[in-house]
C-alpha cells in the first residue's frame, strides 16, 4: 500500500467522522463491536474498501490466492431441514440423493490426471448412514490419491458423528483424521446469534458449540475455515458480533486459515421471499470482515456465491483468496447461483490478473505450489 493511499483514505477517514477507526487500523488495533456497526452504516463503500486494502497488502500484498480443487457433496438428504437451506432433503423427497463409496471412486477417478490438490466434502446430517461411511469414504479417497489434501464435514457434521455413534468430539476427530481428515471447512457457523439459530435453523448445533468444535480441532492440529451466512434476517449488530466471536477464538487457537463471508441465495428455501444481497452489501461484509478479523490471515471472496464480477472487485475490498476451480458445487447452486459450476485454471488467473493482483495457486493450508 503507498503512502499517497494511506494518507488518502486517513483524510477522507476524518471527514467521514471515521478518524477513530483510521488510527486503529493504522496501529494494528482491533476494531470494537461499535466502530463495525459504524462502518456498515456508513455509505462510503470505496473509503470502506480503501481501510480493507490496506489490512489486506499489509499481510498478503499484491497476491491473490487460488487452489485447484475438486467439490464432492456425498448426500443431500438431511435431519435438520433449515429454513435457509434449499440443499437439505428428507429421505422421501424425490430430489433427494446419496453417493455410495463407489460413486464417491469413481468421481475421483474420472479427474485422476487433473492436478487437484484439495478434495472438498460436505453434506446434510443423514438419519442412517453409520460412521463407518464416513471413515470409508475418506480412506477409499486417500487409496486413490494419497498426495491430496482431504478438507472434509463441518462442526455439525461432527456433533452429527458424535450423537450417531456415541463417541465424543475429541474421538470423532480422531478417528476420522487417521482415515485420511486433514483439514476442515467452515460451513454450519451461519450467524451465531441465538435469536438466528431459534428462528432460521432450530434444530442446528449453537454457535457457542460451533466454536467448541473448532478449537477442539484446532487443538488436535487440524487447520479449519469460518463462515458467516448473511443477507436474510439478521441485523447488523449480529454480524459484528459474529465477526467478533470468531476473532475471540482465533485468538484462543490461531487454528482458522481463512474466514468466507457467504451470501444468503433465497430461491428455493423457506424464506424465499428475501431479496438476494446486493453488490453493496457483498462488498462491504468482504471489506469489514477484513477489517475486524485482524487475526486472520485470509478473507474469501467465494465466487460460486459472489459470482465471478464480483469476486474480481472483492480483491480491491479485502478479499486475498478465490477459493478454487471446483466441480459439481451442488448446495449454492440448488438455491439458485448463477455462477458457473466450475472454473480453469487458466479462467482464475484472468480474474486475478484483471484485477491488478498476482496470481499464486496454492495448497490446503496456503502454501505456494
Amino acid at each position: 500500500m503507498e503512502n499517497t493511499d494511506i494518507n488518502t483514505a486517513e483524510f477522507f477517514c476524518k471527514k467521514e467522522k471515521l478518524g477513530d477507526i483510521f488510527y486503529k487500523i493504522n496501529n494494528n488495533e482491533k476494531l470494537s463491536l461499535e466502530d463495525g456497526v459504524l462502518l456498515y452504516k456508513s455509505d462510503n463503500l470505496p473509503l470502506i474498501g480503501m481501510l480493507a486494502n490496506i489490512v489486506r497488502e499489509r499481510l498478503n500484498g499484491k497476491n491473490t490466492y487460488y487452489i485447484y480443487n475438486q467439490h464432492i457433496n456425498y448426500s443431500n438428504i438431511c435431519k435438520n431441514l433449515c429454513k435457509f437451506c434449499a440443499f437439505g432433503k428428507p429421505e422421501s423427497d424425490s430430489k433427494a440423493y446419496q453417493l455410495t463409496i463407489e460413486d464417491v471412486a469413481k468421481k475421483v477417478k474420472d479427474r485422476i490426471n487433473e492436478p487437484i490438490r484439495e478434495i472438498h466434502i460436505v453434506g446434510g446430517l443423514h438419519p442412517t448412514l453409520p460412521l463407518e461411511y464416513y471413515t470409508e469414504l475418506l480412506k477409499t479417497i486417500k487409496s486413490i490419491r494419497p498426495e491430496v489434501k482431504i478438507k472434509a464435514f463441518t462442526a455439525v457434521e461432527f456433533d452429527h458423528f458424535a450423537k450417531i455413534s456415541g463417541k465424543t468430539i475429541i474421538e470423532i476427530l480422531q478417528i476420522l483424521i487417521n482415515a485420511g481428515l486433514d483439514a476442515i471447512p467452515g460451513g454450519g457457523a451461519e450467524v451465531f446469534s441465538p435469536r438466528i439459530r431459534e428462528k432460521l435453523c432450530s434444530e442446528k448445533i449453537s454457535g457457542e458449540k460451533w466454536l467448541e468444535i473448532s478449537k477442539t480441532a484446532h487443538k488436535l492440529g487440524l487447520k479449519t475455515n469460518a463462515t458467516m451466512l448473511y443477507g436474510h434476517i439478521e441485523t447488523i449488530e449480529e454480524r459484528v458480533e459474529h465477526l467478533i466471536a470468531l476473532r475471540d477464538a482465533q485468538q484462543e487457537t490461531n487454528g482458522f486459515n481463512c474466514f468466507i463471508p457467504l451470501s444468503f441465495h433465497p430461491k428455493n428455501t423457506k424464506i424465499s421471499d428475501i431479496a438476494r444481497t446486493s453488490g453493496v452489501d457483498d462488498l462491504k461484509t468482504i471489506a469489514i470482515s477484513r477489517l475486524i478479523l485482524d487475526n486472520f490471515p485470509h478473507i474469501k471472496a467465494y465466487w460460486i456465491m459472489l459470482g465471478t464480477k464480483i469476486a474480481q472487485i472483492a480483491q480491491s475490498f479485502g478479499a486475498d483468496d478465490l477459493d478454487g476451480t471446483v466441480m459439481e458445487e451442488k448446495i449454492t447452486h440448488m438455491a439458485g447461483a448463477e455462477s458457473p459450476d466450475f472454473l480453469t485454471r487458466i479462467q482464475m488467473e484472468k480474474l486475478i490478473i484483471d484485477a491488478g493482483r498476482i496470481p499464486v495457486e496454492r495448497d490446503a493450508f496456503f502454501n505456494p505450489v
